[in-house]
């Protein structure tokens, strides 16, 4: 239910997660450490930038860092801007968004899915993942 762009994403999280206050880490390294292209990540990172989440520096010692401890920022803080998930609550089948009151067909079965799915993601953090990347 995550593309590979979204785990590429957390996965860079999870890493820059290790780093010590005001430490950045090169978008190459971060790349390197995940094995995903870097241009590729670049652009991961630079959305990831654009939208608060992580801190870039240029220059000597810059690179990038978490903007907040990884405690603070849950799954789908992380992916929202790369997946786009506020757009599940429309209906499958009709414009707009599907409720109990009109629902389409399969409302009653992909609704407790989905506020399952966004319960997982709103409670899990990067903190979370954190293990899995330590160097």
């Amino acid at each position: 239910m995550i593309s590979k762009t979204g785990l590429n994403a957390l996965k860079a999280l999870a890493t820059l997660a290790s780093l010590g206050n005001n430490e950045y880490m090169g978008a190459n390294v971060v790349a390197e450490k995940i094995d995903a292209p870097r241009n590729y990540l670049g652009k991961i990172l630079g959305t990831l930038t654009r939208e608060g989440i992580v801190i870039s520096q240029k220059g000597s010692g810059g690179g990038v860092r978490l903007a907040t401890k990884p405690e603070k920022i849950t799954l789908f803080d992380a992916l929202e801007p790369i997946e786009h998930l506020s757009e599940w609550t429309t209906c499958f089948f009709r414009d707009g968004s599907c409720h109990d009151k009109g629902s389409c067909s399969v409302h009653s079965k992909w609704g407790p899915v989905r506020d399952q799915y966004f319960k997982f993601l709103k409670t899990t953090t990067i903190a979370d993942l954190t293990d899995d990347f330590q160097n």
